[in-house]
């Protein structure tokens, strides 16, 4: 499109974290006005005048960011707000917030300021409040000359119809796993169980590979090891042979820490999936947790697809609990005691 002179006014860049959606929104805007591109060219030389007036944009718009989170005050966390011809939008709190949008929509129809085109990429587009989307929605309709809107998001089915029927669709594919080794590999040193172990954590997103640590992610693991070894280890499944203790020390160390509960439940589904796999598979099923292949198939086993369902449905009740007062140990502990019940 780039190299045709083609590029639509509204794109839609969606796929997994980590893959390189917003990296390459940030190079097209580059490239769509970099001084030395030659007619049919597609990309930037990241040396000329205006390559180099771009990255600065790009450090004064995440400076901006960063300054306006760590403003408490929410009626001033808006004020001065002022838009580059090249400008990264990201929520500001929870959401991408309707001003943020209105300056867009304000800065969009006039002519840039010093390149010859105006650059909006917004990120994390599935944060876009309600009266935001509206607002932007009439941008879309009618995408100035001048300006190119570039939305970023993991799953285009997030955004509103309206929204994505305005936008062309890129959709982003995971990494391959050659690729994903190799940054795994980059300055760590990993054994080939531990390597393999963080190309299937990974799943295709580089950043993810990047943040692997072997040692947390075992650490953080624990817990549920230990919370599946104490109900569905011992080979007769029953109320006696349960290892109560073992079990009510891992409900406990699953809810300690409220503030990290999203990332304990995305580790439990992570092992369900794992767990239906082996069930279904068997040694060979393409689970995630590698390093646990003996276990998972012992698990799977003893709590067979109706224990599987019972996990399932525990793991959904706290998914729908954790923004509610409700203390999680309590739910995980009658977890653990319908799981046991259910085999007897």
């Amino acid at each position: 499109m780039l190299a045709a002179d083609r590029v639509p006014g509204a794109l839609l860049f969606a796929g997994l974290d980590g893959v390189g959606k917003k990296t390459l929104a940030l190079m097209l805007a580059k490239a769509l006005n970099c001084a030395r591109r030659p007619p049919g060219g597609d990309d930037f030389c990241g040396e000329c005048a205006r390559c180099r007036k771009a990255d600065e944009f790009l450090a004064a718009t995440r400076d901006d960011l960063a300054r306006r989170r760590e403003n408490k005050d929410a009626q001033k966390r808006l004020e001065g707000l002022i838009y580059f011809d090249i400008q990264l939008i990201e929520p500001i709190t929870r959401y991408i917030l309707t001003e943020q949008v209105r300056q867009l929509r304000q800065v969009a129809y006039t002519r840039p300021f010093e390149f010859a085109q105006r650059v909006f990429v917004i990120d994390d587009a599935q944060t876009l409040h309600w009266q935001a989307v509206d607002l932007l929605l009439k941008v879309l309709e009618e995408p100035p000359d001048t300006t190119t809107i570039v939305l970023v998001c993991p799953n285009a089915y997030q955004l509103r119809p309206t929204i994505r029927s305005r936008c062309r669709l890129l959709p982003f594919s995971p990494v391959e796993a050659s690729v994903i080794g190799g940054v795994l590999a980059d300055g760590r040193k990993l054994a080939p169980g531990q390597g393999e172990l963080g190309v299937r954590v990974a799943a295709g997103s580089v950043a993810k590979a990047r943040q692997f640590d072997y040692d947390d992610f075992v650490r953080r693991r624990r817990p549920w090891v230990d919370f599946l070894d104490g109900i569905a280890g011992p080979a007769t499944r029953s109320a006696a042979a349960t290892d109560w203790p073992l079990v009510f020390d891992a409900t406990k160390a699953l809810a300690e820490n409220r503030d990290d509960f999203a990332e304990t439940l995305e580790m439990g589904y992570s092992l369900l999936r794992d767990l239906l796999q082996s069930l279904e598979k068997g040694p060979e099923a393409p689970v995630m947790h590698v390093d646990l292949r003996p276990r998972l198939a012992r698990w799977a086993q003893n709590l067979g697809f109706e224990g599987l369902e019972k996990l399932k449905s525990g793991l959904d009740q706290a998914y729908r609990l954790q923004t509610r007062n409700v203390n999680p140990q309590f739910g995980f502990d009658v977890l653990a005691i319908d799981l046991v019940a259910e085999a007897e």
